[in-house]
């Protein structure tokens, strides 16, 4: 776990030096199984999307996570990183907006839905 929490700080720390806006961590534990941490940023341009998509696969690859991937390469205004523990998603301010990702994952599940 400790591993983990280090690569969730250098993916932080790289949103936040290459100049992502409003980004957000969010823990999954008791959420979800499909990873430990969900990150998410916005960019402030097409361009800057794809190039922060892109700085977040290096650290990924860097950090020895061979299977890791960008989805949605044809969007201009979302992109996923998948980093199997973390999960980093990317978006134009107003697609982050319209999605609300952060108020989705943020709330408390109950029991009988984690269950399904």
């Amino acid at each position: 776990m400790h591993k983990i929490f280090n690569l969730k700080s250098t993916i932080l720390s790289t949103l936040d030096s290459n100049k992502a806006l409003d980004i957000v961590s969010i823990d999954l534990a008791n959420k979800s199984s499909m990873a430990d941490f969900m990150i998410i940023a916005s960019g402030t341009s097409s361009r800057h999307i794809q190039a922060l998509a892109e700085q977040v696969l290096k650290k990924f690859k860097d950090s020895g996570i061979e299977n890791c991937k960008i989805e949605g390469k044809e969007s201009t205004d979302w992109k996923l990183i998948d980093g199997i523990d973390v999960i980093v998603h990317i978006f134009h301010p107003e697609k982050r907006k319209f999605y609300d990702l952060e108020k989705m994952w943020s709330e408390l599940i109950p029991k009988e839905r984690l269950l399904i």
